[in-house]
């Protein structure tokens, strides 16, 4: 072995290294931006706002004084006794609700005679944000603990059930899937898109392709079609390994289509912004990482906006990948047309107004 040689190697490899500003530059800010992603969702769970919707059919003063009692550790939105709880958790898609129902009050009067009386609340979850979900049920669990140790020393006068907003059969994966399919169709569009612009720049095909009849607006719509093609094949292998391996239940309807379509057409006009500032293929990966691992973790993937703070829930909601899955869940999972729509169209012009920006800064003769 000779240490001279290893040495005079590894430093010929720090100076190839360090020639590429480009690769310098995203070794250290991509680390640096991830910590700061995780340090600031984690930081700020001491000063999470998690949502609970409530309806107060008994609307009496022991009702009242209960829902006071959440709102110390909870957001207490009221939903009106006069409406149907189930239609209006539906049209608001609300993934947290509590039913106090009528005779609380008198139930809790009548406990004090007939050690059998009991009366239960309905607290309404949607297991895709088991995370969220924990911290709801530790809080109404502890509230109604502390009443019954007030009203009967230990009693279970007060109890509570347990119900999904979604069809039993449904499972955490289920959930989990339009998440995965948003996350695969923008890395794949990104990468992609970056990687063969920055290639075809330095190799000179862009400059080549302005001596021909075929012109730049052809060239970008092809590749957007590429991307759709790829996409759609890696949606359908999703899907597909999904039903067979884990037998999940999903919705295959117009909205999933639209919204694969216009994801791919977003995230690649996307990828074209980027690109315009990349000239080296080593750096095209690094810069990709730094615009998809951010959406990854801020747009409700695997992490609910609630446990996230208020201004981070602000970025999520300007990113395209947070439209891409919660219209994929609404169109597949929940059955959520108005929802669907609304994220559908969000997407649609996002992508629209990303594809005429990229196609406008990308030049033959870069």
């Amino acid at each position: 072995m000779k240490p001279k040689a290893i040495w005079i190697d590894f430093m010929a490899n720090i100076r190839m290294w360090y020639r590429s500003k480009g690769t310098v530059f995203w070794a250290i800010a991509f680390p640096v931006l991830l910590m700061l992603i995780f340090g600031a969702i984690y930081q700020g769970q001491d000063d999470i706002t998690v949502n609970l919707y409530v309806q107060d059919l008994d609307e009496t003063e022991m009702s009242e004084s209960f829902i006071s009692s959440l709102d110390e550790r909870l957001n207490i939105i009221a939903i009106p006794s006069h409406v149907d709880s189930d239609e209006y958790i539906a049209d608001n898609n609300i993934r947290a609700a509590l039913i106090v129902p009528q005779g609380f009050q008198d139930t809790i009067y009548m406990s004090h005679t007939d050690p059998n009386a009991s009366v239960s609340v309905v607290l309404s979850l949607d297991p895709t944000r088991e995370s969220v979900n924990g911290m709801i049920r530790g809080v109404v669990a502890g509230v109604l603990q502390g009443w019954n140790m007030e009203i009967t020393g230990g009693r279970s006068v007060l109890l509570y059930e347990e119900d999904n907003l979604v069809a039993d059969d449904f499972k955490f994966i289920d959930f989990f899937m339009p998440g995965v399919i948003g996350i695969t169709v923008m890395t794949s569009s990104i990468y992609g898109t970056i990687f063969r612009n920055t290639k075809y720049r330095k190799w000179g095909i862009l400059r080549k392709l302005s001596t021909t009849p075929f012109t730049r607006w052809e060239y970008l719509i092809s590749k957007m079609l590429f991307m759709t093609f790829v996409s759609f094949i890696s949606t359908f292998l999703i899907i597909l390994v999904g039903v067979m391996v884990w037998n999940i239940g999903v919705t295959i309807n117009a909205y999933l289509f639209v919204i694969v379509v216009s994801a791919a057409f977003a995230f690649s006009g996307m990828g074209m912004l980027i690109s315009r500032f990349v000239n080296e293929e080593e750096t095209a990966d690094s810069a990709a990482g730094a615009v998809t691992f951010p959406q990854m973790f801020l747009a409700g993937t695997f992490f609910p906006l609630e446990m996230m703070p208020g201004y981070l829930q602000g970025i999520a909601r300007a990113l395209p990948l947070f439209y891409v899955n919660e219209g994929l869940r609404d169109a597949m999972i929940y059955g959520n047309s108005s929802g669907a729509l609304f994220n559908t169209a969000v997407i649609f012009i996002i992508a629209a107004v990303l594809f005429v920006v990229g196609a406008a800064v990308t030049r033959w003769t870069d």
